[in-house]
């Protein structure tokens, strides 16, 4: 026995199912863990591959979740996704519903009340309906992008791209779009960016048409965001979809404990041992040390980052950087930025991001403006230098740079291949003055944005209350 509890005290069974990729399983599993804090005495049990389970189950222990295991051999490894991401979809569309309709038949009592599927596998609206298990799809991007792809048909009629390619001309790309309920004008260089070419186009559409399958079949909708920050879209969303019930259940991003500015949640480390960061952020003046992060799996040409560790150099700024090591020769690269510096630099494989972000020697982010990265930003107040690189990443550095006014992008010419060193290096030396009249504004409204997620995300704020509401709605 795995739990502090026995079978007959658990009042509610959840079964958690995220897409196998970090940025997918970090917000469900932080979902599931609001949940358990708010009703203690629910069993959950969180499906996911083999390959994930041993990144986790040291790392995340919860007496109340179970974690149930797809065999290694069922898709390809996350680590290899990157060099065959659509060989990846494929098979998470194709090969996981056989084991995991086996795990759920195999699921221990009591009866599953829920079952939380990422939005990515659609295929288990189905499998849940056949079970006759109520299903919630959770949505792990921003509701405008949930929206924007609502309308792909209209955006393809009209001549707008329904999924732009990464490369743009400036014809196509400053485009206006002004129909999309919800969202005020968008240029289509700020819509989502197809991640695969012509090529792919066939899964593509087979994701995309399987999320808009989640309104017709689906028990409940999940939006992961900030209320206050997406309303309009979300309202119209609630309009459009009644009588779906629809919960915006906060950033499912770990929050800061107000008293210790420690993490309230642990994140998936994928086993990399923690460097001691966090003392040398200490020695650090206050808002002087640029965070550098370009994601967990997408990248920018090797080219571009050969001119960004360039200018990151030049510029002379203090910063920490998290050079994945999954990026060839690239990190060795990274690591000689320090050669010359002494202090002034840091390279580390991976760090607590929110926690980094919480430091007050941290002046500035550089981010390619993942969901997760965007809300974890607006949630610590720290500016944002937008460089996205692929998907819905444009759309939320628009979100970013013109809705929020938190950053400044990177690619002023959204057209241009690569950014120069030169230039990165000016930008870098602008965006970390912290005398410069237009930095100071737009860290204080940072701390505007960031006083506005705290209150979301506090007790009876509007995502507390919400998944309160979520709970009630599926265990009475």
């Amino acid at each position: 026995m795995d739990s502090f509890h026995s079978h007959s005290q658990f009042t509610g069974h959840v079964v958690a199912i995220p897409y196998p990729g970090r940025g997918h399983i970090n917000p469900m599993l932080n979902l599931c863990k609001l949940i358990l804090k708010k009703r203690q005495s629910i069993l959950i049990s969180f499906i996911l591959t083999e390959e994930w389970h041993g990144f986790i189950s040291s790392a995340v222990s919860e007496p109340n979740i179970r974690y149930r295991v797809i065999p290694n051999n069922t898709i390809p490894s996350e680590i290899g996704r990157a060099n065959d991401f659509q060989g990846f979809i494929a098979a998470v569309m194709s090969k996981m519903e056989g084991p995991v309709e086996t795990l759920l038949g195999q699921l221990e009592p009591p009866a599953p009340c829920v079952i939380i599927f990422d939005a990515y596998l659609p295929w288990i609206v189905d499998l849940a309906n056949r079970m006759n298990i109520p299903a919630a799809s959770f949505w792990p991007m921003s509701a405008t992008v949930f929206s924007i792809i609502r309308q792909h048909q209209a955006l393809t009629v009209n001549g707008h791209f329904p999924f732009p390619p990464k490369q743009l001309d400036a014809e196509q790309g400053e485009k206006q779009v002004n129909y999309i309920p919800g969202v005020p004008f968008i240029r289509v260089a700020d819509l989502p960016r197809d991640p695969f070419g012509i090529e792919g186009r066939k899964i593509l559409k087979k994701v995309m048409d399987g999320i808009l399958m989640v309104s017709s079949k689906s028990q409940y909708l999940l939006l992961t965001s900030f209320y206050e920050l997406e309303s309009k879209v979300i309202d119209s969303l609630k309009k459009e979809l009644l009588p779906l019930p629809i919960y915006c259940v906060g950033p499912t991003i770990p929050y800061f404990s107000s008293t210790t500015k420690e993490f309230g949640f642990q994140t998936i480390t994928n086993g990399h041992q923690k460097t001691d960061y966090i003392s040398w952020l200490d020695a650090q003046p206050e808002s002087s040390v640029l965070y550098i992060s370009q994601g967990s799996f997408l990248s920018a040409s090797n080219e571009q980052l050969v001119e960004v560790i360039a200018g990151v150099h030049d510029s002379g700024v203090n910063f920490l950087w998290v050079a994945r090591a999954d990026q060839g020769s690239l990190p060795c690269d990274v690591a000689k930025l320090r050669n010359g510096r002494g202090d002034k630099g840091l390279v580390v494989p991976w760090c607590d991001q929110m926690k980094v972000l919480g430091h007050p020697s941290i002046g500035g982010f550089w981010s390619h403006c993942g969901w997760n990265s965007t809300k974890e930003s607006a949630y610590a107040g720290v500016p944002v230098l937008s460089f996205p690189i692929s998907w819905d990443q444009f759309t939320n550095s628009k979100k970013i740079v013109q809705d929020w006014k938190i950053g400044w992008k990177v690619k002023k010419r959204d057209y241009s291949s690569i950014v120069m060193r030169e230039e990165i290096s000016k930008l870098l030396r602008r965006f970390m003055n912290s005398e410069c009249d237009e930095v100071k504004e737009m860290r204080g409204r940072a701390r505007e944005i960031q006083d506005i997620c705290r209150k979301e995300t506090a007790e009876d704020g509007y995502a507390d209350l919400e998944i309160k509401a979520f709970i009630n709605n599926i265990f009475n």
